[in-house]
């Protein structure tokens, strides 16, 4: 099995309790109960909510105390919530709240919680703020959402390639996609988990003809990502030894 908690723990912990797991393989997600059906957001640690509710709390508390009261009722209705957008497009106060709520749905990167807080209405200038000040408390750590990119990645079983693209789709950072992509590979996070993946297809494709197996094999690991010299390499170890 992919040992990526080791991996993480060597390479840095979160700032304030923010990092995303697995579904499969780093414990149990969040219910995929996300604000809409085009969320860029991630799943998080149950055991992480708590120290970013106190955080969030503590955030919320200038716009509770200016005496402006939020929408809260709107539920998932997609990217355009509303078509009228914010009553004040310029409103830090409803702005930041607009972003705790999106990170109460799922962690998300600097990039995309900015791009989602634009696309429901805000002034740019105003969201980047938000974004900046969440960054500044803790509450938004691209560096620690991406290795938790990498670390759900690697429970799916995917390869560097497949994990650049989701950070891509992330909208991480595409140098700090590259670094802790690196940092994977240089643990063996990928080798890894084109194993499990080939042990896997081994294991369902039993007593099929050897040539369906490794046609499955490198279908499987090309469409997870996988390096081909990796994909050759377990290929021969797999199933040239059944031969």
């Amino acid at each position: 099995m992919i040992d990526a908690e080791a991996f993480i723990a060597q390479h840095g912990t979160p700032i304030v309790a923010h990092d995303a797991v697995s579904d499969v393989a780093m414990g149990a997600p969040r219910p995929d109960a996300l604000e809409d059906a085009n969320d860029d957001g991630h799943p998080e640690d149950h055991n992480q909510h708590d120290a970013r509710s106190h955080a969030r709390s503590w955030a919320r508390g200038k716009a509770k105390r200016s005496g402006r009261s939020w929408a809260r009722g709107a539920g998932a209705k997609g990217v355009a919530a509303s078509k009228e957008g914010p009553s004040d497009p310029c409103d830090e106060d409803a702005c930041r709240e607009a972003a705790l709520r999106l990170l109460d749905c799922a962690d998300r990167s600097s990039s995309a919680l900015l791009e989602r807080l634009v696309l429901k209405g805000y002034d740019e200038t105003v969201a980047d703020a938000v974004v900046a000040r969440l960054r500044e408390v803790g509450l938004v750590n691209d560096e620690e959402y991406a290795r938790s990119v990498v670390r759900y990645c690697a429970g799916r079983m995917l390869g560097e390639r497949g994990t650049l693209l989701e950070l891509s789709r992330k909208r991480v950072d595409r140098e700090l996609s590259q670094q802790v992509v690196g940092e994977a590979r240089e643990a063996g996070v990928f080798v890894d988990a084109a194993w499990e993946l080939g042990r896997s297809v081994a294991a369902r494709t039993a007593g099929l003809d050897l040539q369906v197996r490794r046609r499955r094999f490198w279908a499987a690991g090309g469409r997870k990502g996988h390096s081909p010299d990796i994909l050759r390499d377990i290929s021969h170890s797999l199933f040239d030894e059944d031969a």
